[in-house]
């Protein structure tokens, strides 16, 4: 990575209207020592700059926000997809997992995850002091669910394979326990609380459509969270009951939501209650002979009805933002999920949104970041492909050529070709 000392001025690119700037074919964008927008615009209109600001022609290249990714999960090494394979493993090797997983994660173009099951305060400062180069996060730690739900893999012989890993323990039964296992990830420095509403694909007894936590236990938790500075809530919740419990329970986001039905989404849209869809995961077969079979079974059945239902929902004003499930899918192609969008039928500009101004309003972060705006954090991303016609392009990640994040050059594929 490289530092800027006395800022950064990326100039002479095309700028996107609508993602924090007017449209313009010979743009630029001035990031300050402090990491912090300064200036941006068409360069015929660029104010005075020092002679010590380093310039960066990005000539026929497309200047975009960093992405933020609202669904991730940084410490899960793609290769250990088997529950029992993973649970044989090192405890310090899937801890530094995490360094190839944010990396790879930066340099694909997303300077901002939310991860959400896993990542622990540790693995955020890492980053936030420069120990490792990665995406700033936002943390949960550990998602709450009931006995016996998505977050519970212990089997009938008595084997846990998560409960002898984990620092902080996730089971809750009841209004009470929910509000205690809440506190306890605030206290454990989560950013956000994630809660499984249903079962998953990957939980060794339950199936996506059950149920998991109550209205009232939903309410519990997100009274809670707002208690506390007014953090939000994010629902792990797949079939259709589940989702329902986790909207009226307040929740901010529903997370996959394959089930989703037209009453739910119409509640969606008159709270305000994002959908992250997760499509890079839904839409992904996995191998049949690498994980368990009935985790096989069920995910071939829950792609199909995330094809089924979630178009409609995807086209019907509910408020979208970006997340993959990497960790599940493979770290370093999130932008994927920007095509996956609109092959369900969303504009490529909605889904760029999704991925910046949408995803930073999720995460009450707009202030600071999704919008290329004077003030914001100077997180840009330089594409050598035009985002509105080959958004395609952009889940390779050698079609981002330059990744900034507060105004540090963390890639840099153009001066390397110059």
């Amino acid at each position: 990575m490289t530092a800027e000392g006395s800022g950064l001025l990326l100039e002479h690119g095309r700028l996107i209207g609508g993602l924090g700037s007017d449209k313009s074919d010979d743009g630029g964008v001035l990031v300050g020592a402090d990491g912090r927008i300064k200036w941006v615009g068409p360069m015929a209109q660029i104010p005075p700059i020092a002679p010590d600001v380093r310039r960066v022609d990005v000539t026929g290249k497309w200047m975009l926000p960093g992405f933020i990714d609202c669904h991730v999960h940084l410490s899960n090494a793609d290769a250990e997809r088997d529950p029992l394979r993973r649970a044989t493993l090192p405890k310090s090797y899937l801890h530094l997992s995490v360094v190839q997983s944010a990396r790879v994660t930066l340099q694909a173009g997303v300077t901002t995850v939310r991860d959400l099951g896993g990542a622990d305060l540790g693995m955020k400062m890492a980053i936030d002091q420069g120990i490792i180069d990665g995406p700033r996060m936002l943390i949960a730690v550990t998602p709450i669910s009931v006995t016996g739900g998505h977050g519970d893999a212990c089997y009938p012989s008595g084997l846990d394979l998560l409960g002898f890993r984990s620092q902080y323990p996730g089971i809750a039964d009841g209004e009470v326990e929910c509000r205690k296992r809440a506190r306890e990830m605030l206290r454990a420095g989560a950013d956000v609380i994630k809660i499984h509403a249903t079962g998953g694909v990957w939980s060794p007894r339950d199936q996506p459509d059950d149920e998991g936590l109550t209205i009232p236990e939903i309410t519990a938790v997100v009274d809670e969270a707002r208690r506390h500075r007014g953090k939000r809530v994010a629902a792990h919740a797949q079939g259709r009951g589940g989702i329902a419990n986790a909207v009226l329970g307040g929740v901010a986001s529903v997370e996959h939501g394959y089930e989703i039905d037209e009453a739910t989404v119409e509640e969606m849209i008159k709270r305000g209650t994002y959908l992250v869809p997760t499509l890079t995961t839904a839409t992904t077969v996995p191998d049949k002979q690498a994980v368990p079979l009935v985790s096989y079974e069920k995910k071939m059945k829950w792609i199909e009805v995330a094809r089924n239902c979630l178009p409609k929902a995807l086209t019907s004003g509910v408020r979208i933002a970006m997340g993959t499930d990497c960790g599940v899918a493979a770290h370093g192609r999130n932008l994927t999920e920007l095509r996956r969008l609109v092959e369900f039928g969303v504009s490529p500009m909605e889904a760029l949104l999704a991925g910046t101004r949408y995803a930073a309003e999720l995460i009450d972060r707009s202030d600071e970041l999704g919008s290329l705006a004077v003030g914001k954090f100077g997180d840009v991303v330089v594409a050598d492909c035009d985002p509105l016609q080959q958004i395609d392009q952009l889940e390779d990640s050698n079609h981002i050529v330059m990744v900034v994040k507060e105004g540090v050059v963390y890639k840099d594929l153009v001066s390397q070709t110059r």
